[in-house]
């Protein structure tokens, strides 16, 4: 029923105006007319009703009928759900405008979703997000089934958060075979308590619900080559400890390790531990980053063992930028001496992966501001290279007690430049300290921070005993 308002000028003559009111505007003026207060429904009809002098006649108008009309009863019972939820008036609006099929669903059955939503942890701040980005959750036939394979098989053990991104971003016909691909995983070995904790780690709608089962399968049978030597359940532990693998193709990690074998000279024992270390190996270019980076460590002479143990070491060196990152470093190693095409400029790109171009420059200039060379920054990286890797702001602060409070010449460091890794607080100053209550000035650097913690306590706590001993004697306690 559509009301049409009415005005005339000319009492004895009306002429009809139809309402231009959307049906939903008209329903929410009459909620709020209806709980208003006698003074704000005379403002409200100041509003809308005709002058004194004009007559006004509220006409129903029988020719538009309830499947023409854009707010059936239901439409308002589906408007309440939303509002209880968290949709406001608009985005329930639009919502039924563009899935008027909404309206033709049971309200009870709509409620019924969104609760069994709700059950598995997707709250009250997420929940009208993901129903304003996909409704088609509430009405989808699919989404029944995968909601209780989560709910009952997992144990709703999957993150919200998890299950929110995986929603929002997978059609819901994409869900259809979602439980026979995780049993495919169960399959391969991945333990039933650990099946939670793959899926919570990768991105799911990539791995399985973009990929055919088939796909899946082929990826699982070239994982269990790693079985030779790991052990019969190697499948299982790749996808323990690298889930997002699930969401590469058989072809593209097959093309990857191939390639690493066969230029790098590694075999798949050593790829294995490699991709274990840094599993993002796989995300990076072959062409663009794995083979150019290769290339250069073999012509600074690394042999395939050698390339093996820098890898282990240094694996962020296949995927950093050469023009943003990579090239600045070479750069300020070759300024301090260090030789083009040799081993000691590979060890020395792997040691500085870890630290940015910027700290790394600052580190070069706070060695040369305390007075040390080229040559002596050049021979301590070339005996610790994790030097150049260090906070500059930390080495500063080290440098400032090795000279002002311990007494000691900056020199000192090129004998044990390993100095500068240890905490300030809790090795350096702590040790230096209870030392210097026995021995006084001139320690050695190596032999004070190099002693491990426990032989450490163990001396630390001798003095104190024998001067009991001795405190005991003088006051007669022992013959």
């Amino acid at each position: 029923m559509v009301a049409v308002l009415v005005m005339s000028r000319n009492p004895f003559s009306p002429t009809i105006v139809q309402s231009t009111l959307s049906a939903l505007a008209l329903h929410l003026s009459i909620i709020k007319f209806t709980s208003a207060r006698p003074i704000e429904q005379k403002s409200i009809l100041a509003l809308v009703g005709p002058k004194p002098s004009k007559l006004v006649l509220i006409q129903c108008h029988s020719t538009i009928t309830a499947s023409n009309s854009p707010f059936t009863d239901m439409g308002i019972m589906l408007f309440s759900v939303f509002q209880e939820i968290g949709i406001d008036e608009k985005g329930a609006e639009t919502l039924l405008e563009n899935h008027p099929g909404l309206r033709f669903i049971p309200v009870e059955s709509i409620r019924t979703r969104i609760r069994a939503f709700q059950l598995l942890g997707i709250n009250s701040l997420v929940l009208p997000r993901l129903i304003t980005k996909r409704p088609d959750i509430l009405n989808s036939v699919e989404i029944d089934s995968f909601m209780c394979f989560i709910r009952d098989d997992l144990e709703g053990n999957i993150e919200p958060a998890q299950l929110e991104r995986l929603l929002s971003t997978t059609e819901p016909r994409l869900l259809l075979g979602f439980e026979g691909k995780v049993r495919l995983l169960l399959h391969h070995g991945i333990p039933r308590d650990m099946l939670a904790l793959v899926l919570n780690k990768v991105n799911i709608s990539k791995a399985l619900c973009l990929k055919s089962s088939e796909e899946i399968e082929r990826t699982m049978t070239f994982l269990s080559r790693f079985a030779e030597w790991r052990c019969e359940n190697a499948t299982a532990i790749v996808l323990r400890k690298l889930p997002f693998i699930l969401a590469y193709t058989a072809e593209h990690v097959k093309d990857h390790i191939e390639f690493l074998g066969s230029f790098a000279g590694l075999s798949d024992e050593e790829i294995f531990r490699i991709v274990l270390v840094y599993p993002n190996l796989f995300s990076a270019s072959k062409i663009r980053k794995l083979h150019p980076r290769i290339d250069f460590l073999k012509q600074c002479g690394l042999t395939s063992n050698d390339i093996f143990r820098f890898l282990i070491k240094a694996p962020l060196f296949l995927s950093l930028s050469f023009e943003g990152n990579l090239a600045y470093k070479l750069v300020f190693l070759m300024k301090i001496g260090y030789q083009n095409r040799t081993k000691e400029l590979a060890m020395a790109m792997g040691a500085v992966t870890r630290t940015s171009c910027k700290n790394m420059q600052e580190v070069i200039g706070l060695f040369l501001n305390y007075g040390l060379t080229c040559e002596d920054i050049l021979a301590m990286s070339k005996k610790h290279p994790q030097v150049l890797q260090y906070n500059h702001e930390s080495l500063e602060e080290k440098m400032d007690y090795l000279i002002e409070d311990m007494g000691c010449e900056v020199g000192e460091l090129l004998a044990f430049p390993a100095f500068l890794g240890y905490k300030f607080d809790g090795r350096i100053k702590h040790r230096y300290e209870e030392k210097k209550k026995i021995l006084g000035e001139g320690m050695s650097l190596n032999k004070l921070l190099s002693e491990s913690a426990a032989r450490f306590s163990i001396k630390k706590k001798k003095p104190l005993k024998n001067s009991v001993k001795l405190l005991d004697k003088v006051n007669g306690g022992e013959d």
